[in-house]
C-alpha cells in the first residue's frame, strides 16, 4: 500500500516454508518475495532470514559454509559456536555474531541439556565478491533502551559493532505497549523489517508476530506503533548493491 510521496509498503505473513529436523527447527523468511513481480527470493545483499529453533541438548554437527555472511541474533538464551580456528563462543542477548564465511569456515552449534529453549534469527547476506578471506567476529552490543533503534551491524566502515561485507545495515528495537518509532530509512535504500515478538501497526496495516514488511521507494517513511509489547528487526539495504549467488544456504 502507499505511505505517502512515492514509497510502497509491501507486507508479508508468516512464511511457510520450514523444516523439522526434530530438536532443530527452521523456518525460512525471503524479503525479496514481498516485492510483487520480483525475480529473487532474496533482496540485494539480503538473501534469508531464518527463524531458528534448538530445544535444549541439541548438537548442529561441524559443518561448512562458503560465499555468505552469517549473522546470529539471539533475543534470548544462548547459542553456543566451536569451529576448527579454536573458538568457543556463546552468543547470547549480550553478544552478536557474524561468520564472514568467505573461502570456507567450518563450526558447529548446540545447546546444552540445562541451557533454554532457544529461539533466534540466523540472517544471511550475500557478499559483494566470491572467496574473500574467512573469519568470524563475536562483539558485545549496547544495552537496549526501549523505543531507541540499536544499530548492529553495518557494511565494513561503518559505524556498527559488526560488519558484513556488503550494503546493509541491521538495526532492532524493543517496544512497549503504545510506544512509537521511526523506521530505519535512508536516501536510495529501501527497509525490509520482520516483527520477531508483539503486534506493530503502520501505515495502515497490522503486523502480527513473524511477519513482515518491506518499505520502498523515494523519501520512504513509516512510523510504526506497537500495539503490544514487541521486538523488531530492520535492515536498511541497498537494492542495486553487486551480489553473489553462491552461499552454501542463502545464496
Amino acid at each position: 500500500m502507499s505511505t505517502g510521496s512515492t514509497a510502497t509498503l509491501h507486507t508479508a505473513p508468516r512464511s511457510a516454508v520450514s523444516q523439522d529436523q526434530g530438536k532443530f527447527r527452521t523456518r525460512f523468511n525471503f524479503p525479496g518475495r514481498l516485492r510483487p513481480d520480483h525475480d529473487d527470493h532474496g533482496y540485494g545483499p539480503l538473501s534469508t532470514v531464518v527463524e531458528s529453533f534448538m530445544d535444549p541438548g541439541t548438537l548442529i554437527p561441524m559443518h561448512q559454509h562458503r560465499n555468505e555472511e552469517i549473522v546470529s541474533w539471539v533475543p534470548a538464551g544462548v547459542m553456543r559456536h566451536d569451529d576448527r580456528l579454536g573458538n568457543e563462543l556463546v552468543t547470547d542477548a549480550d553478544h552478536l555474531m557474524v561468520m564472514n564465511a568467505g573461502d570456507g569456515f567450518w563450526h558447529e552449534e548446540r545447546t546444552l541439556a540445562d541451557d533454554p529453549p532457544l529461539r533466534m534469527l540466523q540472517i544471511f547476506v550475500r557478499p559483494h565478491e566470491l572467496d574473500l578471506p574467512s573469519g568470524i567476529q563475536h562483539e558485545p552490543i549496547p544495552e537496549p533502551v526501549a523505543g531507541e533503534w540499536r544499530h548492529l551491524f553495518g557494511p565494513e566502515g561503518s559505524d556498527a559493532p559488526l560488519s558484513v561485507r556488503n550494503e546493509v545495515h541491521l538495526h532492532d528495537v524493543r517496544l512497549e505497549a503504545g510506544q512509537q518509532v521511526d523506521l530505519p530509512t535512508e536516501d536510495g535504500w529501501d527497509t525490509y523489517f520482520y516483527v520477531f515478538d508483539g503486534t506493530v501497526s503502520g501505515g495502515g496495516e497490522t503486523l502480527e508476530p513473524t511477519e513482515s514488511g518491506l518499505l520502498v521507494g523515494d523519501g520512504a517513511e513509516l512510523t510504526l506503533t506497537a500495539d503490544a509489547d514487541a521486538t523488531l528487526v530492520a535492515f536498511r539495504i541497498d537494492p542495486d548493491a553487486p551480489v553473489t549467488r553462491q552461499g552454501t544456504i542463502g545464496r
